[in-house]
């Protein structure tokens, strides 16, 4: 399991590290030989993961805090994406990017899902909830207010049960 949390500069990467470092951060104990990390596997991943998520970095020696919020988002997801979960927890995984990179960030979590991997993901734009979900679960006042399926997915929906009215 892997959560990208909300503030991924605070919890979701360690800025002064390399993009390698923290691509490889998550699966340091796969790769390690006598607690002596294996640079190869570490090469590898930093690799495999900024093809795949066309991460845009001049080499994976690059410093994460000179990357652009969207490549950041992607660092923070590929670490997790190298273990190979069966669930993500993604917490406003398109906060603070541009409408390229959130394009590309739906696009990965469509594959993922696709694959199996399960997705949980918090977003407070409400266009996204509605256009990324299979299902929705719509809190209000820190509690479970209704649960709406695709089919059932509307602003109009969303926001009686968030706003505290019975759904219609």
């Amino acid at each position: 399991m892997g959560l990208v949390p909300e503030d991924r500069k605070a919890q979701g990467l360690i800025l002064e590290m390399a993009v390698r470092e923290n691509l490889s951060l998550a699966a340091l104990w796969r790769h390690q030989r006598l607690g002596l990390l294996d640079r190869a596997a570490e090469r590898r991943i930093s690799r495999e993961m900024i093809e795949r998520l066309s991460i845009k970095t001049p080499s994976d020696q690059q410093t994460v805090q000179n990357l652009s919020g969207g490549n950041q988002q992607k660092v923070a997801l590929g670490k997790w994406l190298a273990l190979k979960p069966r669930a993500l927890l993604l917490d406003e995984p398109t906060r603070g990017i541009d409408v390229g990179a959130k394009r590309e960030i739906y696009l990965l979590m469509d594959e993922l899902a696709r694959q199996g991997v399960a997705i949980l993901f918090v977003s407070s734009e409400l266009e996204e909830v509605i256009g990324m979900s299979d299902r929705a679960l719509v809190m209000h006042e820190g509690r479970l207010a209704g649960e709406l399926a695709r089919d059932e997915l509307s602003e109009e929906a969303v926001m009686r049960l968030a706003t505290g009215r019975i759904a219609a």
